[in-house]
Parts: structure tokens; C-alpha cells; sequence
């Protein structure tokens, strides 16, 4: 399939579905294109194009690999009267997203020793790894009608962060339509993971701002050079990965009563207005309302843990949200004079300045965009600018992986592992349960950002390094 691709613009390459007259469109510059290896990765985005509804580009972001259905890196527009909703262009860990927490902290006058005392702090009470339970009994059978209705705001009322927290997260940390009645009984039973990291590409970081790119935008965000900050990494765990198996099935077994049969299972899906296809709106939301409580209960447990440690005030050390933004979602959006669903998966919003959706803090310069690299390698903050819907407003949501976890595993060593995340603290009791997230298993970080920055649809302002970093252990399942 790769040799289908013809370079269109600046990093875009394209073909057409000349079934459906949907246009492919993947985003990779010269390097990566040229390594680029996964046919399998481009057949999934052409099967994509065959969906009823679908609307041109389907397309690829630079951190594109093979997944279930729709790869990874992948965004897949629909019309939102005529067309189609599937789980698995979502994907499995529904709203695995990212915030990123700023500091007055100076990151000179922290040793290696103090962060490590803060991960385990902050481990103490966010447990990580497959299957891994609330460490609160209080978490473990939440009230999910609450969480529905709610989101974030419910356990803002229980204490659980600052009232301000709520304008710097998407969608104000509630997506509007979750009914927990759609939650299939099989989920309910895994919903018992709030305040907790899971397992692959989960983490807690703790880093310094090592480059500023946009002096007055990174002064807006609270991003200094050489500052502190926390990145949090995870999603709605067990609960979101349940609905989007459940849901799967019955709409690969429903498709011939629906008329929607897809070409594989993986991108099994229904009519948005059909039963099916607003369940499992309704049951996804919910979902996604979980994972942004999640992220909430970790960035209280987070504030905690620096306080203890570092012995100072919380009003002295900062600990301000600047933005949580989903991955691994459909959302209801106007793209020119239509509305359409749009499928990001492994993909996320960068709304450009001026975009109607924007919190109002963030309405003059775009929100951030928050990009992290693998484990021990960079991370970026960026913004969308007014290409970017070309995108449909999409950007990638991370590196990216060249090597599958098996092979990761058997072709690294611990001491492979440590020379490539050296001088970065890894709150782990087993490194050889990390080796598939060794940073060469993934692209390189600095490659696959820079794809879109030089093809015009966004602009960097920051890049963030790692200090320290705690992950969660196994694949998620």
C-alpha cells in the first residue's frame, strides 16, 4: 500500500479510494516515510474509507502504527446525520489522554534523590500496572450516574483539586450525553481503577522546560526554561477497554441489520442514530468522563505528594493544570458548514486561536496541544494554526512505536533500557517488565512533531525532558 503514496504537499502524502472518492492522506516527513514499513498501517486507513458516511481525508498522523480497526495515529471524520460511529476507530482505552501540570519550581535545586522520594510518594498512592485497583476503598465502587452527569465536577465538590482546574480540561472534564445505563455490566465490574496509571505507555513524569520556541506563548502558559512540571498519562483503564470490546461485538453483530457491514471487525460500527450507535455514545462518554476523574484524583494525589516532600505550600510550588486534552475519542464537531463525528484514535484536538471550542483562557492563542515522547526521551507543547483543518483540527498524540512489545522485550536488556533513559530517575521494582517501552522500540519524538510543524499546521513553544518518571508495568488487556 505504502507505494500508493504520492507527496501532495510539504510531509503529506496521498491516494484515493477510487470506490469512494475519500482521499488518504498520511503526514510523515522524508526520514520517516522512508522507514516507514507498516503496509498493514495504510490498509487500515483504506478500509476506513469504505465506512458509510466517511468524509475525505482519512487520514494518518506522523506517530501512525498498526492497531485494532483504525491504526493508531489515525483520524476518521464521519457525517454526523448520515454516517457511522465505530469502537474501534475510538480504540480500546477510551479518552487515554494527557494534562500537563506547571511549577514555580526551579528544577536546579531538586536532586535525584528528592524526585525519587516524590514518585514514590505519589506511587503510594496511585497504584500502577494491568489490572490495579483504586488504592482507596472509597474509589473502588464509584458512583458511575455521577461521574456520567458530572465528570470532574464530582469529586471537585469532594475536595479533590481546585475549582480553576475545570476551565483547563477538555470539554470542562464532562462530555455531554453519558448515560451509565449503556455501560455494558461486564465494564461496571472493571471500574473499580480510579486514581490509578495501568499498564504500556501510562505514566507519571516529572520533568524541566529545556526549550523555549515561543517566548510569549510558553510566558502565557506558565512553561520557563528550566521550570518543573508533571505529565500525566493514562486513560479510563479497564472500564473504557470493556465498552469498547463489548460494544465491538454487538455491532459486528448487528451489521447486517443496521446495513453497515464493515470490512474488518476491528472497524465494526453502527448509524449514530441507531440503537447501537447511541449506546455506545452514551456508554463512550461515560468512559471519558471517567478518565478525566482519573487524571483529577492523580493531580490531587500529585499536589500532595511535592508538598510533603518539598515541605512547602502548595501556593509556593504552583501545581497548575495547564490543559488535559483526550486521545481515543469520537466528538460531535462543525468542520466547515457540516457537523461530523470525528474518530481520533491515538490522535488529539489542537484547536487553532480564535476556534469557538476553546476554553476562554485559551480562546486568543489556541489551547495547548500536549505531545509526549516515549520514556526518557522529550515531550512538546504546541498549537494548532490555521492549516490544521486540513486535520480536522487533529494532531498526533505522541511518538509512536517502530517495534511491537514482543519484540522489544526480547531484544533489549535492563541495561540496554537504563543507557537509554540514563540521567532519568525510573520509579520501577522491575525493569525488565519496561523493556517494550524503551525509547528505541518508539520513532523519534523530535521527527514526528516536526512533520507537522514544517508542513505548516502547527507551531511548537515548548520541549520538555524528563527527570524522572514512573511507569505502569504490562500491556493493557
Amino acid at each position: 500500500m505504502k507505494e500508493k503514496l504520492k507527496l501532495v504537499s510539504t510531509n503529506c502524502y496521498s491516494f484515493t479510494n477510487s470506490e469512494t472518492n475519500v482521499e488518504i492522506n498520511v503526514y510523515l516527513n522524508p526520514r520517516l516515510f522512508q522507514d516507514f514499513v507498516e503496509d498493514e498501517a495504510i490498509n487500515q486507513l483504506y478500509n476506513a474509507s469504505l465506512l458509510p458516511g466517511v468524509v475525505s481525508p482519512v487520514i494518518g498522523m506522523p506517530d501512525i502504527h498498526t492497531g485494532f480497526g483504525l491504526p493508531i495515529g489515525g483520524v476518521m471524520a464521519t457525517d454526523y446525520e448520515k454516517g457511522v460511529v465505530s469502537a474501534g476507530a475510538v480504540g480500546m482505552d477510551i479518552n487515554c489522554g494527557v494534562r500537563l501540570i506547571t511549577t514555580k519550581i526551579d528544577a536546579n535545586e531538586i536532586d535525584k534523590e528528592k524526585i525519587s522520594k516524590i514518585l514514590n510518594k505519589i506511587s503510594s498512592r496511585v497504584p500502577s500496572g494491568v489490572g490495579k485497583s483504586s488504592a482507596l476503598k472509597s474509589l473502588r465502587k464509584p458512583d458511575l450516574d455521577a461521574i456520567a452527569n458530572l465528570g470532574v465536577e464530582y469529586f471537585l465538590r469532594a475536595g479533590y483539586g481546585r475549582k480553576e482546574d475545570l476551565e483547563r480540561i477538555e470539554d470542562k472534564g464532562c462530555i455531554k450525553g453519558a448515560d451509565a445505563g449503556a455501560i455494558p455490566k461486564s465494564a461496571r465490574e472493571r471500574a473499580d481503577q480510579l486514581a490509578t496509571i495501568g499498564g504500556g505507555n501510562h505514566f507519571i513524569e516529572i520533568g524541566r522546560v529545556s526549550k523555549v520556541f515561543d517566548e510569549e506563548l510558553s510566558s502565557r502558559f506558565g512553561l520557563f526554561k528550566n521550570m518543573m512540571y508533571v505529565l500525566i498519562h493514562t486513560g479510563s483503564r479497564g472500564l473504557g477497554h470493556q465498552i469498547c470490546t463489548d460494544y465491538s461485538r454487538i455491532m459486528w453483530e448487528h451489521s447486517e441489520k443496521n446495513g453497515t457491514r464493515a470490512p474488518v471487525k476491528g472497524l465494526a460500527c453502527a448509524p449514530v442514530f441507531s440503537e447501537d450507535g447511541q449506546n455506545y455514545l452514551k456508554a463512550m462518554a461515560c468512559a471519558a468522563n471517567y478518565a478525566f476523574c482519573n487524571r483529577q484524583l492523580i493531580t490531587h494525589f500529585v499536589r500532595e505528594a511535592f508538598v510533603e516532600i518539598l515541605k512547602r505550600p502548595e501556593s509556593e510550588l504552583g501545581l497548575d493544570l495547564l490543559y488535559d486534552v483526550a486521545h481515543n475519542i469520537a466528538k460531535k464537531e462543525k468542520h466547515g458548514k457540516k457537523w461530523l463525528l470525528v474518530h481520533r484514535k491515538g490522535a488529539t484536538r489542537a484547536l487553532p486561536a480564535g476556534h469557538a471550542d476553546n476554553p476562554t483562557c485559551y480562546r486568543d492563542t489556541g489551547h495547548p496541544a500536549i505531545i509526549p515522547g516515549s520514556m526518557g526521551t522529550a515531550s512538546y507543547v504546541l498549537v494548532g494554526l490555521s492549516e490544521i483543518y486540513r486535520t480536522f483540527c487533529s494532531v498526533n498524540h505522541g511518538a509512536g512505536r517502530v517495534m511491537s512489545r514482543r519484540r522489544a522485550k526480547s531484544e533489549f536488556t535492563k541495561e540496554e533500557l537504563l543507557e537509554q533513559t540514563k540521567n532519568v530517575v525510573i520509579a520501577s521494582s522491575n525493569l525488565k517488565a519496561l523493556l517494550d517501552e524503551a525509547p528505541l522500540a518508539y520513532k523519534d519524538i523530535d521527527e514526528v512533531v516536526f512533520t507537522l510543524v514544517d508542513a505548516g499546521l502547527t507551531k511548537p513553544v515548548v520541549k520538555l525532558k524528563p527527570m524522572g518518571v514512573l511507569k505502569g508495568e504490562g500491556e493493557e488487556s
